[in-house]
């Protein structure tokens, strides 16, 4: 991450809003956004298919969910904050992966500038490439700050984007239960 590119693009906004960059609130706001964005857009170094390599023997093959996964995110439209929970739920294929390599992944990918739908779609992706589930389903719903502070000023509005990969596609019965056990 190029901290000085960052730093001067700070000073250029506040400069073209009409701010006074040398007043004493503003001349360490360079610096503190571009530390910021080293810790919020760190997906961009980090790989999910190292989060997912930590792997355990299963006999069975039930389905497991993990949901309530918060997370934050920046749409790439507005460079504007989205946030929410995600739930997964995957068919184990022999393996399962360490609980907090699920949260992990999630967050691998929503330390990004997002849309959504890609986001639901990454997670679902990484997935099915690293662990090769018999199947897995995504359900992400968040609020995006681009609804609720601009525009069409909407608070509480939610966006709700699902995926299904494998077994899950088509299949009615498993998207149910994924469905059901979101209510548990």
């Amino acid at each position: 991450m190029n901290q000085d590119k960052i730093k001067e693009g700070v000073r250029l906004i506040l400069e073209g809003i009409g701010e006074d960059i040398n007043r004493e609130g503003l001349l360490e706001t360079p610096d503190r956004i571009a530390r910021m964005y080293e810790e919020l857009a760190a997906g961009y170094s980090d790989d999910a298919a190292a989060h997912l390599k930590k792997r355990f023997h299963v006999d069975n093959n039930d389905m497991v969910m993990e949901k309530d996964i918060h997370f934050y995110s920046f749409c790439e439209h507005h460079m504007l904050p989205f946030y929410g929970n995600a739930a997964i739920a995957y068919i184990p294929n022999g393996e399962v992966v360490g609980l907090s390599k699920i949260a992990r992944t999630v967050e691998v990918f929503a330390k990004r500038f997002q849309l959504q739908e890609r986001l639901t779609a990454q997670i679902a992706d990484a997935f099915m490439e690293e662990l090769k589930p018999k199947g897995v389903m995504v359900l992400i719903q968040a609020e995006h700050m681009c609804m609720t502070m601009r525009g069409i000023k909407k608070p509480g509005t939610r966006t709700v984007s699902v995926v299904t990969r494998g077994i899950f596609d088509n299949n009615e019965s498993l998207q149910n239960s994924f469905y059901r056990m979101l209510d548990c």
